[in-house]
């Protein structure tokens, strides 16, 4: 097996939908970006994934064509929200089998304003038994399903573990302080656990300021071969220590439970085999870029990926383990909440700061000495992609 190293990474400031360009010239920049900072010309690229979740067929082509048409191969990828990661994933076997040396990862959104929606109505929704479940659990028929299902697994936690209101906002109120350094984020303003409570209440504990948004972006990264790296002097200073893809466990329906149908075991277990893959515990991580989609979905993460026991996440943010200065820095680039949530590039995106945060380029934002560093991204549908980079 080959080691896979990132050799560049690469994406565009996050807009609100309305605001950004059209989804090929999104691409187009990243797809730039990565290439110019990889020290690579597109001509050796030989695979490239392209992940996006509204689009049609072959949007990837489209977007990859600005770049050049060089006959490569080209895949177009959709798992919901672990898109971006999914196409990493596929992008990173490629090249540890043997079959390439050097290949592309690009994800991009070009999002309507407003709640998700489902794009077809003739034929059997996806997220049906998902949404079945919801209902039947916690019945809410008003209720937007994807902030149903999340605030609705906050809710089953609160009545687990009694946990406050005010422990949700403040990672509301955590998100935005660290978005306050990162350029490329959508909401940088800073807030507070008040306003957090204040903004309209969504379901359970979820208010507007808890939900990420609809969001347009791309990102991108080039993955090499140690021996590509080595032949063309490229950086060969982060690699990919190990990587897990889960999809749902029978548990995500026979449990009853709103927290397995969000994913909670999928993400478990992905990252105990990553933990198992690269001999590490999760105690030695310094950075997490994790899937906050809602700050119930963050807090139930941390637990799920082992940075702090079951039954403590609330301890954890209030001692301000999630930070600067505490145990693990989680998403220093202020996460979905506040860069944004353009499905297929999110995966990417995470990527590219946990990359640089590992090659010390995130100024104000940088976690010191940073040298292990976690990603988790998740889709409802469902597949999890955990993934650990390290200097090396």
């Amino acid at each position: 097996m080959a080691r896979v190293f990132v050799a560049g990474v690469g994406m565009i400031p996050f807009s609100k939908p309305g605001k950004s360009d059209s989804f090929d010239v999104m691409a187009e920049q990243a797809i730039g970006l990565a290439l110019r900072e990889a020290g690579v010309e597109y001509r050796s690229v030989q695979q490239a994934y392209a992940g996006y979740v509204y689009g049609d067929s072959t949007c990837g082509q489209a977007a990859l064509y600005r770049v050049g048409m060089t006959g490569i191969p080209v895949f177009n990828l959709n798992n919901n929200c672990a898109t971006g990661s999914s196409a990493l994933l596929l992008a990173r076997q490629a090249i540890e089998s043997g079959q390439i040396d050097c290949a592309l990862a690009f994800g991009f959104e070009q999002m309507n304003p407003g709640a998700l929606a489902s794009a077809w109505s003739d034929r059997p929704d996806p997220m049906a038994r998902w949404n079945e479940q919801s209902q039947r659990l916690q019945p809410a028929p008003d209720a937007y399903p994807a902030p149903h299902l999340f605030g609705g697994a906050g809710l089953e936690y609160q009545r687990l573990h009694g946990t406050r209101d005010e422990t949700f906002a403040k990672i509301s109120e955590k998100a935005r302080r660290h978005a306050r350094h990162n350029e490329r984020a959508i909401f940088r303003e800073p807030i507070t656990v008040e306003d957090v409570l204040a903004s309209p209440v969504i379901y359970g504990p979820l208010t507007k300021l808890q939900c990420c948004p609809p969001t347009c972006g791309a990102a991108a990264a080039i993955l090499v071969s140690e021996a590509f790296a080595r032949k063309h002097g490229l950086s060969g200073d982060v690699a990919i220590l190990a990587q897990a893809m889960t999809t749902d466990y029978e548990s995500t329906f026979s449990a009853g439970s709103m927290i397995k149908a969000v994913g909670y075991d999928m993400a478990r277990e992905a990252a105990r085999a990553v933990y198992e893959a690269a001999g590490i515990g999760p105690d030695e991580l310094d950075v997490v870029e994790l899937h906050d989609c809602f700050t119930a979905n963050e807090l139930l993460a941390y637990e799920a990926l082992g940075l702090t026991a079951e039954g403590t996440a609330e301890r954890f943010i209030w001692d301000g383990d999630n930070t600067y200065g505490g145990k693990v820095v989680t998403n220093p680039s202020g996460g979905l909440l506040s860069k944004g949530h353009p499905l297929g590039a999110t995966g990417l995106a995470q990527c590219t700061e946990l990359v640089e945060q590992l090659r010390g380029l995130c100024g104000p934002r940088q976690v010191e000495s940073a040298r292990l560093a976690l990603q988790h991204n998740i889709g409802i549908g469902g597949a999890c992609v955990v993934t650990l980079y390290g200097k090396v």
